[in-house]
């Protein structure tokens, strides 16, 4: 099993992605609480996710916040079956026609806008969260944290464009096989585009931007907006 794998091993508790990721998410669980005091249970949609990113909330936690998440993801893929507290639903994170104004207490994103594509889709992807819930909280990388997280190498990143596609045709790198042709070389380098802090509170200008670190360098950020 390669490095990136074992690192963000998210079945495994131990792992250091399990271990950051229940770090990161008390605020979520902060906003869990403050709504389920205030109304007896909790909507969540979390755009973007999948059933597996839960295991580092115990179902017992939201079940006993009477708490119902309903996890968003792109079209394609086969839906997992519901359950008494999830259900799963095929969208576009950038359009999220399917659901009104409000309709969530809280809406839940971990490290999904450096993958929705340009400037104007990420605004896009903002706009809806801020639209579908009273409340939120969103994930991202930090550029300026050395280590690419989906590529796993330090300052691949901050790399001309040119160099990573080069790179990426030559070896596998990260979570990513070696790339077969140009197009797919592109394509992997242009799947993640991590923003700065400047960007990422202009999406999300209602919150507070919260800094995960790691060491004395900020990993992450996460807009909460309660």
């Amino acid at each position: 099993m390669s490095i990136a794998k074992i690192a963000s091993d998210y079945d495994n508790r131990r792992s250091l992605g399990s271990r950051l990721r229940s770090r990161r998410i008390k605020p979520f669980m902060d906003l869990v609480v403050e709504c389920f005091q205030s109304k007896g249970e909790v909507s969540i949609i979390d755009v973007g996710g999948t059933q597996n990113y839960w295991n580092i909330v115990p179902d017992e936690f939201l079940r006993a916040h009477n708490a119902k998440v309903t996890i968003v993801n792109l079209p394609g893929k086969e839906l997992p079956e519901g359950d008494d507290i999830y259900s799963f639903v095929s969208g576009d994170a950038c359009d999220l026609k399917e659901f009104s104004a409000n309709q969530f207490d809280i809406a839940h994103s971990n490290s999904v806008v450096e993958h929705v594509g340009d400037w104007a889709k990420m605004k896009a992807y903002g706009a809806e969260i801020r639209r579908v819930a009273r409340t939120y909280f969103v994930q991202t990388p930090s550029f300026w944290f050395p280590v690419e997280p989906h590529f796993m190498r330090p300052f691949f990143h901050w790399l001309p464009k040119p160099m990573r596609v080069s790179w990426v045709s030559r070896v596998s790198v990260g979570h990513f096989p070696k790339a077969q042709s140009i197009d797919e070389a592109v394509s992997i380098v242009d799947s993640a585009r991590l923003l700065d802090k400047k960007m990422f509170r202009s999406l999300f200008p209602d919150a507070e931007i919260v800094h995960e670190r790691f060491l004395l360098w900020t990993k992450s950020y996460i807009a909460v907006k309660r």
